[in-house]
């Protein structure tokens, strides 16, 4: 056995709780960096660059989140096709997967980035950027745009590694990304020496840096390590987009990511109706926000590790222990989300106290939307595990229709239809029941739809029989 085989991690042997936990919370570390690195750039801008310029980088971010979105599912599939390749012990096709994804990527992301930039003002008025903060955004989107080809291309890379089995080596380098981020923020924004003042484009050029920086470690590492999928010699020629694989990728791709912006679309419906009722609604709503961004953390970072997990037995046809992984990834759902979630309801007036001011209406408003809604969270992380292994086989689309429903169909018109009789609570409680539609569908999906018998790539045509292939050969 070569080296580089013996270090193969392998997803489908061993125990699967302890191997399930050591996997996800690597993906957790780097859900809550990078959230870590926004938060901090936001503070630097904000203190020092003033109101105009934040919200010049939050307009942009809108446009960058959707950008980033729109590859997700994508870079999701080539997670899945790998897992599956590896779990059949197909090299080969890992392989394949590896290069039409590199392929791909790259390709996207020079479009995207050239477009982008020639576009910024333009889809900046779309949004509907305020006037005085468009010299602001304008500079930081374009060199974000510049910086996008870095970005895309990283994220496939550390998706195809965590579906390889590797969770390690994706967050180490993301941590130095971050940390190289957060270091040269000031450094570019304010200038020094004879580095010059940039402004929020600063910002963006920080990010360009850290994202460059961090792939090119990343890739000399992986061949350096002699990692197995690795392209050398006449496996360049992967490179060559395969019809079947490039399919996959981006039609099984596409709903996936269409479920993040389901997601992010529905958030935005509810913000605009918690605006409806005054700047303290608003402002507890976004507080609150700001802690269930980290209660999602752990069902979301289980559910992309079930995934993984599971598309690696998929591909080996070990159906009892995909199922087994299910079993596990629900039940560290509710240790994780809920420990986080107790934690909340013990301190929900001080954590809510980091964000809004001890003396103002928002806040006990804050805490009693909490009281209603925090809770439910437990139920969407059912979900996200349920969702995360039914996408292992390639449905991808039940999922995509479930969530519409529970985030489009059944919150919406929940609160539209009580809100003239019982105020913001009809939103507050809205929550609570699109999370259980979403987790009672979910189940029943599982339970008894066709998940298992859905796959990735078409299965190969059946080889003919002999007595037909020997009449023929007469004929």
């Amino acid at each position: 056995m070569s080296p580089s085989a013996s270090r193969r991690p392998s997803l489908t042997e061993g125990p699967i709780a302890r191997t399930l936990l050591l996997f996800a919370l690597p993906i957790m570390g780097s859900t809550v960096l990078q959230s870590l690195n926004a938060s901090v750039n936001a503070m630097w801008i904000g203190h020092f660059l003033g109101e105009s310029a934040l919200s010049a980088v939050s307009n942009a971010s809108l446009i960058v989140f959707l950008l980033l979105t729109a590859v997700f599912g994508v870079s999701m599939a080539s997670t899945i096709l790998v897992g599956q390749s590896l779990g059949a012990r197909n090299m080969v096709e890992a392989k394949r997967v590896v290069g039409t994804g590199v392929s791909f990527f790259v390709a996207l992301s020079t479009l995207v980035a050239v477009l982008g930039y020639f576009n910024t003002a333009w889809m900046l008025q779309q949004l509907g950027t305020p006037a005085d903060a468009m010299p602001y955004a304008v500079p930081y989107l374009r060199m974000v745009f510049v910086a996008m080809p870095s970005m895309y291309f990283y994220n496939f890379l550390m998706m195809t590694l965590r579906g390889a089995g590797d969770a390690r080596t994706p967050f180490m380098f993301m941590a130095m990304s971050v940390l190289l981020d957060i270091a040269l923020n000031p450094l570019f924004m304010f200038g020094w020496g004879p580095v010059p003042a940039m402004g929020t484009a600063g910002s963006g050029f920080a990010t360009l840096i850290s994202q460059s920086v961090a792939l090119a470690a990343l890739l000399t590492t992986l061949y350096r390590r002699k990692h197995f999928l690795r392209l050398t010699g006449h496996e360049l020629g992967y490179l060559k987009p395969d019809p079947a694989i490039l399919r996959a990728l981006v039609f099984k791709g596409l709903p996936m990511g269409l479920q993040m912006i389901v997601i992010s679309s529905s958030a935005m419906l509810m913000m605009r109706l918690v605006n409806g009722y005054g700047s303290h609604t608003t402002a507890a709503y976004g507080a609150v926000t700001q802690l269930w961004t980290y209660v999602q953390m752990p069902a979301m970072a289980i559910g992309a590790a079930v995934s993984s997990m599971a598309a690696q037995n998929v591909g080996a046809r070990l159906w009892d222990r995909v199922h087994r992984i299910t079993r596990a990834g629900v039940a560290y759902n509710f240790l994780l989300s809920g420990s986080l979630i107790a934690l909340i309801y013990v301190f929900n007036r001080g954590a809510l106290h980091l964000f809004l001011p001890s003396d103002g209406d928002a806040l006990a408003l804050a805490q009693h939307l909490n009281m209603i809604a925090v809770w439910s969270f437990m139920f969407f992380g059912v979900t996200f595990v349920l969702f995360g292994v039914v996408r292992s086989t390639g449905a991808v689309w039940p999922p995509l229709i479930v969530l519409t429903i529970s985030m489009w169909l059944i919150r919406p018109p929940f609160a539209f239809a009580l809100m003239p009789h019982i105020g913001a609570d009809a939103i507050w409680w809205s929550f609570p029941l699109g999370s259980l539609a979403s987790m009672l569908m979910a189940m029943a999906y599982y339970r008894w739809g066709g998940w298992q018998s859905a796959h990735m790539l078409a299965p190969p045509a059946p080889a003919p029989a002999p007595d037909a292939v020997a009449a023929e050969a007469a004929d």
